[in-house]
């Protein structure tokens, strides 16, 4: 609530109480009206202060050593590569070390936990970032990242670490586009640019991290670009590595949805896309 919400509260209980009624004065400055509007910027602080409370004890309690989902995600998202162990913990030691060489040394910037379908596994997909770009971590890295997670685990649960190139996207799609504005290529005829292929690395970035890929959602971005009429999604397959034989499988067909099986899509190319007026 707003401080003019308290403030009016407190008036209305003013006006009601009979033994205020001297009170009368209308304007702002008024020594009453400016002691209602200090009480009533308190209280709201104390409320914010409240709120904020409540939120950071929320976020402790979904990531307390539990071995809840949330805490097997910050335990590889604060994972240190470089950095020592402080022994019987899950904490590393930093001593001497700059709030910058820290940052640095966390080189799992994207983690999502699951279980698996069987119940019997921890699924950890984990990713790091190049030049802006979703990428697996190397072997030199992945041996560390193994060591640490004999570690800190919990007893019982198997964790399987999948740390696979990207899942490849394929698209075939037909633009019907307006020829004033887009020509036959593709490309806007006033910037020059290409809009439904920027449009397209724009919605991978913004797919969250082992989020589910949505056929609809996809058409309705392209569709909000300008000089795009219609967008028809005939076509959209994906292949992912086979950890058997850590290669790409078969090209299989996304019926409405999927999530990638590395946590993240990259399109093959954008040979299938067509431009039909």
């Amino acid at each position: 609530m707003s401080v003019e919400n308290y403030q009016r509260e407190m008036i209305l209980a003013k006006e009601a109480n009979k033994s205020l009624e001297g009170l009368t004065s209308t304007s702002k400055t008024s020594i009453w009206r400016m002691m209602l509007y200090i009480m009533a910027y308190s209280v709201e602080q104390i409320a914010q202060l409240f709120a904020l409370h409540r939120s950071e004890t929320d976020v402790k309690i979904s990531t307390q050593k539990t071995h809840r989902l949330p805490w097997i995600q910050s335990l590889y998202l604060n994972f240190q590569y470089g950095f020592e162990l402080i022994k019987e913990t899950d904490l590393f030691d930093n001593t001497g070390a700059t709030d910058e060489e820290i940052e640095a040394s966390k080189i799992i910037k994207y983690c999502a936990v699951n279980e698996s379908s069987t119940e019997r596994e921890i699924i950890i997909k984990i990713a790091t970032e190049k030049d802006n770009v979703l990428s697996p971590l190397e072997a030199d890295k992945i041996e560390a990242i193994y060591e640490y997670t004999k570690r800190v685990k919990g007893g019982g649960v198997p964790y399987i670490i999948i740390n696979y190139l990207p899942d490849r996207l394929r698209l075939n799609i037909r633009v019907f586009r307006d020829p004033l504005v887009i020509n036959g290529n593709g490309m806007d005829i006033t910037s020059a640019k290409y809009p439904v292929q920027e449009a397209l690395q724009e919605f991978m970035k913004e797919l969250p991290f082992n989020g589910e890929l949505r056929i609809q959602d996809l058409a309705n971005k392209l569709e909000a670009i300008t000089g795009v009429n219609l967008v028809s999604v005939d076509l959209a397959q994906s292949c992912w590595i086979d950890a058997d034989n850590n290669d790409y499988g078969d090209w299989t067909t996304i019926d409405v949805r999927r999530i990638p099986e590395s946590g993240y899509f990259t399109i093959e190319n954008y040979n299938g896309i067509s431009y039909e007026v």
